[in-house]
């Protein structure tokens, strides 16, 4: 019995690495396939781009990079959106610059457009995205003619930020990190925490939304290569990293969802409040991942966007 136990046990071993080795060797191909590098002056910017059509500058979340970023606004592609995707600073291949604020992401967001010869574009925030595109808003009025903020992390509750320090734990070490994520595929209540979602709202979604989660959870991964943008993150989503919205003056559209985990709802009210020219739209439910709202979301900010051009 204790032979079979030790070779049961080498056997699961030895399938959990080869697992990890699969899982993780084609995460890394399909960012270096489909992300591209430039230089700026803040060094290096790793971006990804889907789509034809007006220009939409896609700010992602904690966690994430220019996957999770597209991941989560993929659908506006359909609607006739060209999506530049960035990821922000220590997040995947982008540097990490002495100034890593809010503004200074906005800063370099300006100037990849840039580079890409864009002059205008509308801006889409996500999660703690929101600042950043909110400082792009003020500090680049010129090129941006809309704001769109989808579940706004302009701040933290307590419980949340215990949550991201857990994960710097778990993110310090790429298995444990795709330990997490494995184990949030088959268990709700896990896979709704980490993506800020009642873990109810999570198991009675639809397949297409399931799989969209599930995509959403892959995007924090290989966990290594996230860690400093999360660090970085946790220390900027508070008021104190934020902008003047009074100074916002193109049209804002912020969306939420009242059960979302991590309490962005108050925050898109209150920007939306603030600015000149805002709207708020909140789900009853859908958490921050806006579980079965997504499709409805998508048509809201085309809807929004197309009718300023």
């Amino acid at each position: 019995m204790r032979r079979f136990l030790i070779l049961s046990s080498f056997a699961a071993g030895l399938a959990t690495a080869l697992f990890y080795r699969h899982d993780i060797k084609r995460l890394r191909a399909r960012l270096t396939e489909t992300g591209r590098v430039v230089r700026t002056s803040f060094g290096a910017v790793d971006f990804a781009e889907l789509g034809h059509g007006d220009p939409i500058l896609v700010l992602h979340g904690t966690g994430g990079g220019f996957d999770q970023g597209l991941d989560m606004t993929a659908a506006l592609a359909d609607h006739g959106f060209r999506l530049i995707a960035p990821s922000r600073f220590g997040y995947l291949r982008t540097s990490v610059p002495a100034d890593t604020s809010p503004a200074a992401q906005a800063d370099m967001a300006a100037e990849l457009l840039e580079t890409l010869g864009i002059k205008r574009a509308a801006v889409l925030g996500i999660s703690a995205g929101a600042w950043p595109a909110l400082h792009f808003a003020t500090r680049h009025p010129e090129r941006c003619r809309a704001a769109v903020l989808l579940v706004p992390a302009t701040d933290l509750p307590t419980k949340t930020r215990l949550l991201g320090r857990a994960l710097i734990g778990l993110f310090a070490c790429d298995f444990l990190g795709w330990a997490s994520v494995r184990l949030a595929t088959i268990i709700p209540a896990l896979r709704g925490l980490m993506v800020g979602t009642p873990g109810h709202v999570v198991a009675h979604a639809s397949a297409k939304e399931k799989k969209r989660v599930r995509s959403i959870l892959f995007d924090a991964l290989p966990a290594s290569a996230r860690l400093a943008g999360i660090r970085t993150d946790l220390k900027q989503m508070s008021p104190d990293s934020g902008c003047e919205l009074r100074d916002v003056t193109c049209p804002v559209l912020a969306i939420s969802a009242e059960d979302d985990r991590f309490e962005t709802a108050p925050h898109a009210r209150d920007v939306a409040a603030a600015v000149p020219d805002g709207t708020a739209v909140i789900y009853s439910t859908g958490g921050h991942a806006l579980v079965n709202r997504y499709g409805e979301a998508v048509r809201e900010v085309a809807a929004f966007l197309k009718a300023r051009d």
